[in-house]
C-alpha cells in the first residue's frame, strides 16, 4: 500500500553497563559486535522482543553485477545484521512479476523471481540467518494479483471460466460506464473494462493489479496454501500488505464524495465502501489459524493505515486471534517533533484495550526516509539518534528500514529519465514518486556504494554515500551507526528496556518526552529523557510514586554528553535534541 509524507552534535558513546559507581560511565565505543543475543522472557514468544529490520531486496546488496540488489546480496550481509542486532529480516516482494509495482504485481505466490535468485536462494537465507538467530519475513500481497497472473488469464478468457469469480467483475452502469464511482488509490475510476468479456474488473490500485474476490472459498485456499508453502520453506512469517481494502461492498453503492479534487483532477472520495469492510477480521483469524499450524511462533505484521488507535486495536482480534503486530501508523506518521503527539499516542497504544503488543516504525518503502521528515535542515544527524530512542526504547517491537541506521536520506531522482517508480512517471514533476526512498544501501565510499560493481544500478547512488556509509561509520564513535549499535546492545541487556512497562513521566510537558521503563520488584529501572527542541531543557522528574527512590539517574547513553550534576532529578537539564538514557532503583 503507498502512504507518502514527505535528520551535529558529537556522540559520546557510554558503557553499556550498570556500573557500581553512580557517575558517567566512561567513554567508549559500542560493546563487542558480536553481543549475544538477550534471551527473551519465558513464555514470550519471540517477536515480542525482536527487533525487525525491512529490506527492499532491490537496493540492499547486489551479488551478481547486473546493478539490482538480491537474495544472495541478502545472504553476504547476515553478519552485518547480526552485530547491529538485528533479530529479523522482512524483505518486500520477490515472487515473480513484471514489476508493474516493484513486485506488489504478484505473478506467482509460490516461487522467486530469477531476478533476486531461486528458491534454494531463497531456503540458503533461511538457513546462514538461523545460524545467527535471524528470522526471515516475507511479504505477502493478498488483496489483488498481477494481471499476468495465470489466476487472472483464466478469469478474464471467458465469463464461464471457473476462475472468472476469483476477481471481481462487473457490468457497467451503462454503455461505457463503470459499475459505480470507486476511484483507484493511484488515480481515476477504480474499473477497468475487459473488452474480450464486455466487463468490467475492479482494481484499487493500479490497473494491472486486479482485486482477488476474498468471499470466494476457494480464493482463500489458495492464497492459505500459498502462506503454508512458505511457513514450511522456513518463513517466520508474514506482513500482509494492504489487508484493509480485502473486501468491497457487494451491493457497489458509491463511495461518498468529499469536497476538492485529487492529484489526479478526481473527485475527493471516502472509501466507505472499500476499505475496512468488518470480513476483513474473519479472514485474518483464518490466517493466524494457518499461522498457528507450524512451530516457532510464526507472526502476522499488518498494513493497515488505520484512522485512530480504536481502529487499529481492532486487528489485534477480540480474542488475540488475529495480528500479532499491526504496523501503527499514527506513530509513524506524527512528521514533527512534537512530545504532545507523540505522548498522547504512545499512551493510547500502550493502553490499547486487546492488550496487543505495540509495533513502532518511522520509515518504509513507500515513505520518505525520517532523516528528511523530522529532520529541521541543521541538527538532522542529532535527531535521527533522537528518533532512534524513541523508536528503540519504548515498550514496542521496533521495525528499522534498510540504511537509517547510517542516516540515509531520501534522494528523488533529478532526471525524469532516472525515474523507476511508475507514480513518478505519471506525476513527474510535482510527483517524483517513491524512488527516492529506495535508493542502494550505502556499504562504502567507492561508485557503486559497495551495493554494486554494474556501471548502472537501478536508481543511482546518492551523493551522500560519500559521507554516510557503514564503511565509514564503524570506525567514528560518534556516528549515527554507532550510536544505534550501542542502543540496540543496551535493549539487549537491559531487562527493564526489554520487559519493563511503559510509565509516562512529566505528561505536560511541551518540549520534553520522558518515561520510566520499570521491570517487576526492585530491579533496576530505565529513565529515557528526550529533548524534542532546539534549546536546553529543565526538567524535574518525582520517581518516588514509581517505587524509585534514588534522588539522581546513572547514565547509560547520552548525546550529546550532560555532567552528573545535570542527572539530579529535581533539576534535571538535557541539551537541544538530547538524548538521555539512565539508569534508576
Amino acid at each position: 500500500m503507498w502512504n507518502r509524507a514527505k535528520f551535529i552534535f558529537p556522540i559520546v558513546m557510554i558503557a553499556l553497563c550498570f556500573a557500581a559507581s553512580p557517575g558517567l560511565a566512561q567513554q567508549g565505543p559500542p560493546q563487542s559486535p558480536r553481543a549475544e543475543h538477550a534471551l527473551p522472557k519465558a513464555g514470550d514468544p519471540w517477536w515480542k522482543h525482536a527487533v525487525i529490520y525491512e529490506i527492499y531486496p532491490r537496493s540492499f546488496q547486489d551479488s551478481n553485477g547486473d546493478g539490482v540488489g538480491d537474495i544472495n546480496g541478502i545472504t553476504s550481509r547476515l553478519d552485518y545484521l547480526r552485530d547491529l542486532g538485528i533479530d529479523a529480516i522482512w524483505i518486500s516482494p520477490m515472487y515473480p512479476s513484471p514489476l508493474v509495482d516493484f513486485g506488489y504485481d504478484v505473478s506467482d505466490y509460490t516461487a522467486i523471481d530469477p531476478l533476486y535468485g531461486t528458491l534454494a536462494d531463497f531456503d540458503r537465507l533461511v538457513s546462514e540467518g538461523k545460524k545467527r538467530n535471524i528470522r526471515v519475513i516475507m511479504d505477502f500481497v493478498p488483496n489483488h494479483t498481477s494481471d499476468q497472473h495465470p489466476w487472472f488469464k483464466e478469469s478474464r478468457s471467458s465469463r464461464t471460466n471457473p476462475k472468472r469469480d476469483w476477481y471481481v467483475w462487473r457490468d457497467g452502469k451503462a454503455p461505457g460506464e463503470p459499475p459505480n464511482n470507486w476511484q483507484s488509490w493511484f488515480g481515476h475510476s477504480a474499473w477497468q473494462l475487459d473488452p474480450g468479456t464486455n466487463q468490467y474488473y475492479y482494481h484499487h490500485f493500479y490497473t494491472e493489479q486486479p482485486d482477488l474476490n476474498w468471499r470466494n472459498p476457494e480464493v482463500r485456499k489458495a492464497m492459505y496454501d500459498a502462506l503454508r508453502f512458505w511457513f514450511k520453506r522456513g518463513a517466520a512469517g508474514f506482513r500482509l500488505d494492504a489487508v484493509s481494502r480485502l473486501f468491497e461492498d457487494p451491493h457497489l453503492h458509491d463511495d461518498p464524495i468529499l469536497p476538492g479534487k485529487n492529484a489526479y483532477g478526481d473527485p475527493n472520495i471516502l472509501h466507505k465502501y472499500t476499505d475496512n469492510l468488518p470480513e476483513v477480521h474473519q479472514v485474518l483469524r483464518e490466517m493466524r489459524r494457518v499461522a498457528d499450524e507450524f512451530p516457532g511462533d510464526p507472526v502476522l505484521i499488518s498494513e493497515a493505515d488505520e484512522p485512530n488507535i480504536i481502529e487499529l486495536t481492532k486487528m489485534y482480534g477480540q480474542k488475540n486471534d488475529e495480528i500479532q503486530l499491526p504496523m501503527d501508523f499514527q506513530i509513524a506518521d506524527v512528521n514533527k517533533l512534537s512530545a504532545p503527539d507523540f505522548r498522547k499516542l504512545l499512551n493510547e497504544i500502550d493502553r490499547n484495550r486487546a492488550g496487543g503488543q505495540p509495533h513502532y516504525f518511522f520509515s518504509n518503502h513507500d515513505q520518505p526516509r525520517q532523516w528528511d521528515r523530522y529532520g529541521d535542515g541543521v541538527h538532522n544527524d542529532q535527531i535521527a539518534k533522537l528518533m532512534a530512542a524513541l523508536l528503540l526504547t519504548t515498550r514496542a517491537t521496533p521495525l528499522m528500514y534498510y540504511g537509517e541506521e547510517i542516516g540515509m536520506r531520501t534522494t528523488d531522482p533529478v532526471r525524469q529519465e532516472d525515474v523507476q517508480d511508475p507514480i513518478g512517471k505519471i506525476g513527474w514533476p510535482q510527483e517524483k514518486g517513491r524512488d527516492g526512498e529506495r535508493t542502494p544501501m550505502q556499504w562504502d565510499a567507492s561508485k557503486g556504494a559497495g551495493f554494486t560493481t554494474a556501471e548502472r544500478p537501478w536508481l543511482p547512488v546518492p551523493p551522500s554515500s560519500a559521507e554516510y556509509n557503514v564503511q565509514a561509520e564503524l570506525q567514528d564513535p560518534g556516528s549515527i551507526l554507532s550510536f544505534y549499535k550501542s542502543l540496540l546492545a543496551l535493549r539487549r541487556s537491559a531487562p527493564a528496556l526489554r520487559d519493563g512497562k511503559y510509565l509516562p513521566l512529566d505528561q505536560d510537558n511541551q518540549y520534553v518526552l520522558s518515561f520510566l521503563r520499570k521491570t517487576p520488584g526492585n530491579g533496576d529501572s530505565i529513565l529515557v529523557v528526550l529533548n524534542l527542541s532546539a534549546e536546553p531543557r529543565t526538567v524535574r522528574f518525582a520517581l518516588d510514586v514509581q517505587g524509585v527512590k534514588e534522588s539522581s539517574a546513572r547514565p547509560l547513553i547520552a548525546v550529546p554528553k550532560i555532567g552528573p550534576e545535570s542527572t539530579v532529578l529535581t533539576h534535571f537539564t538535557v541539551p537541544a535534541f538530547g538524548v538521555f538514557i539512565g539508569s534508576v532503583h
